[in-house]
């Protein structure tokens, strides 16, 4: 009979094994690069699982995506409902869900309980019962913040020890300008994405982070230069995607693919998805209508609009002549692109 205490030849092949990976990952680091071969990196990449879909081709497992639409678009409202899917382990109707049911933590920085229960409930009767994998979180008023640690630092230490404790893999943050003090600036966005990034690897995440766009000119297709601080937010980003408001009928949404990695581009601005948002009980959520072009649904502008703006942005220009054409374009509601033009042809 084989002594319990022994320790066979397969352990110790094993372990052996598993000491030369170490030794050869050490090896591989080299300061701030890890080099291997084209056929090792895909021989460790087998083994682990292939990403899935948490809401349709938009956010994948392991993502860190972000969610991003001018206010009072109904990004929280397409997020609660994700969340919702995703804890209950039923795909939205119009989208796929291929993921199984799992917990998620939703950051709500947005609404008080009280507005919460408003949106899901009748009128704060027959309120909607959501599975109790789904947690959400608000900020503690009645915390006291320690001694020589910033907001943003305390922040970052309590978004982990509620990973830790719920044991959550599907984070949810409504929103991002919550959590630095202006997301316009490099320098604010690049530690708060970096911080993302290494708790959706540390913890093996998915992250989906909601954020605002600036003032944008309606009559223009959707691009990743509209997300608020887009350059530092877009690069530490695995995918993302945006909704925008149909102004061929006010009481529809439009969502759109921007960016991806783990799937081809399927919706893009020749395949958007037409949503209208209702609460026909308790519940306030996105609905699938159909498909579409996003030109369909994209502001028109007749020639006496167009002339007012570039009117507009030659006054702004006189008044303040070291205003940069991304202000101008802030505060005109178009793009710098725009700006620029007008600018260029009247040689200012």
């Amino acid at each position: 009979m084989e002594d319990k205490n022994s320790i066979s030849l397969d352990a110790i092949k094993q372990d052996a094994l598993k000491q030369s990976l170490l030794v050869e990952d050490a090896e591989a680091v080299q300061g701030l690069f890890i080099v291997k071969s084209a056929n090792k990196w895909i021989d460790e990449a087998k083994n682990r699982p292939i990403p899935k879909m948490l809401f349709s081709e938009f956010w994948h497992e392991s993502e860190l995506c972000i969610l991003f639409a001018d206010t009072n678009l109904g990004k929280s409202i397409l997020a609660v409902q994700i969340a919702n899917s995703i804890s209950k382990g039923i795909p939205i109707r119009g989208f796929k869900l291929e993921a199984l049911q799992q917990k998620v933590l939703y950051f709500d920085f947005e609404l008080s309980d009280k507005q919460f229960e408003v949106r899901y409930s009748d009128n704060y009767t027959n309120h909607y019962r959501f599975n109790e994998r789904f947690q959400r979180v608000e900020i503690n008023t009645d915390a006291e913040l320690p001694d020589n640690v910033s907001f943003e630092n305390f922040l970052n230490e309590s978004l982990e020890k509620a990973i830790l404790k719920t044991g959550a893999r599907i984070l949810i943050i409504d929103n991002i300008t919550f959590l630095g003090n202006d997301n316009e600036k490099a320098k604010d966005a690049l530690p708060l994405m970096k911080h993302l990034k290494a708790l959706k690897k540390k913890y093996a995440l998915s992250i989906l982070v909601l954020a605002h766009t600036p003032k944008r000119d309606s009559s223009k297709p959707i691009t990743v230069n509209d997300i608020q601080g887009s350059k530092m937010l877009s690069n530490f980003t695995d995918s993302s995607f945006a909704i925008g408001l149909s102004h061929k009928d006010k009481s529809l949404r439009y969502i759109k693919q921007i960016k991806q990695r783990n799937s081809e581009q399927v919706y893009d601005a020749e395949n958007i998805i037409i949503c209208e948002i209702n609460k026909q009980t308790n519940f306030l959520e996105f609905h699938f209508v159909d498909f579409s072009s996003e030109i369909e649904h994209l502001k028109q502008i007749d020639k006496s609009e167009r002339a007012e703006l570039e009117q507009n942005i030659l006054q702004l220009k006189k008044e303040n002549s070291g205003l940069s054409n991304r202000k101008i374009a802030e505060q005109l509601g178009t793009n710098a692109m725009q700006v620029g033009r007008v600018l260029k042809r009247h040689n200012l």
